[in-house]
């Protein structure tokens, strides 16, 4: 079997996507690494320049063309911007560029050409500039793939989290909180680890409501929906408890009472995750036909085009992707 590739998407040319890519090829733990940047030639050469480090920006058509050396940045061309594209300022052009380089990645992920898929940030409002109406990157992934059943990660050094909703208001989070997707979730999550090389994979669900309702005292969402999801996951021989109250649930995780925790909306997953590891935490979309990692922070324009912005999630999001292959 020939060794596996990843793609790694450049993200929004105009935030710190390329700077990351860049520090991350010439860092000593991922230099050479069998991947291939997706992206811009130009703006790649841009940022290598800004940095001053001692790459080379080869153009390959496909990946396969690809020479992994120390050294060598290979850049599948999808776009052709001006080197002067301005640092840090949301466009249309930059969003569609963005999303140009997530759908290459996902033609050349079906097509067998990469076998997963690291993504710098993008800007979801420059996205919606362009035309480009979602919410971010997981529900890009999931609607060019056809996947229905899908969830997204976060893994930090001593916390995983899986969310039943991400980018939805708090009102449409608690109306998806349904017996099926609960199920789903935690079906996902007793996956991901096993991917992940978990053995034991201890699953923990965090209550919706606080103190988990307290059996129907603050909201009957866990004795209508959660329980009976669990029960049924249970039968099914997946290792799962809870509902936890969601003020404890993660400590207990990162103590090691539990190897996942299935969340509930965005805030309760991304909160205790960026607390504890903000610059390495990684986002990974579960259920796709490939994998995908992803940076857990934004496109950061404030910073973009100083150098400053730091590439250890990067760097984490390319080593999970290689772990997970």
């Amino acid at each position: 079997m020939p060794q596996p590739i990843i793609g790694i998407t450049m993200g929004d040319p105009a935030g710190i996507g390329p700077e990351i890519i860049a520090k991350a090829f010439a860092d000593p733990r991922t230099a050479g690494c069998r991947a291939v940047v997706i992206g811009d030639v130009t703006i790649m050469r841009r940022a290598v320049t800004l940095l001053n480090l001692p790459l080379e920006v080869r153009p390959v058509d496909v990946p396969a063309d690809a020479t992994f050396a120390p050294g060598v940045v290979n850049v599948v061309p999808v776009t052709d911007l001006p080197e002067d594209l301005p640092f840090g300022q949301l466009s249309a052009k930059a969003g569609a560029a963005a999303f140009a380089y997530v759908r290459r990645s996902i033609e050349l992920a079906l097509s067998g050409q990469i076998q997963a898929v690291a993504t710098a940030p993008l800007n979801k409002e420059a996205l919606h500039l362009a035309g480009f109406l979602y919410p971010g990157h997981t529900e890009i992934f999931a609607d060019l793939t056809g996947t229905r059943n899908y969830a997204m990660m976060l893994v930090a050094p001593d916390l995983r989290v899986i969310h039943v909703s991400t980018h939805v208001s708090l009102a449409e989070a608690i109306q998806r909180a349904t017996r099926e997707r609960e199920l789903t979730v935690i079906r996902l999550a007793d996956e991901a680890l096993q991917r992940l090389g978990v053995p034991r994979r201890r699953i923990a669900v965090a209550g919706l409501n606080p103190h988990a309702g307290e059996n129907g005292l603050f909201g009957r969402e866990e004795i209508e929906q959660i329980i009976p999801a669990i029960q049924e996951a249970q039968r099914e021989g997946i290792d799962v408890s809870g509902p936890w109250p969601g003020d404890t649930v993660f400590l207990r995780a990162r103590r090691g009472d539990f190897d996942m925790v299935v969340v509930q909306y965005h805030d309760q997953g991304h909160i205790p995750v960026k607390l504890l590891g903000f610059d390495t935490g990684v986002n990974v979309t579960v259920g796709l036909p490939f994998f995908r990692t992803s940076v857990d922070h934004g496109t950061a324009f404030d910073i973009a085009g100083t150098g400053q912005a730091d590439q250890a999630s990067m760097q984490a999001a390319i080593e999970l992707a290689f772990k997970l292959l």
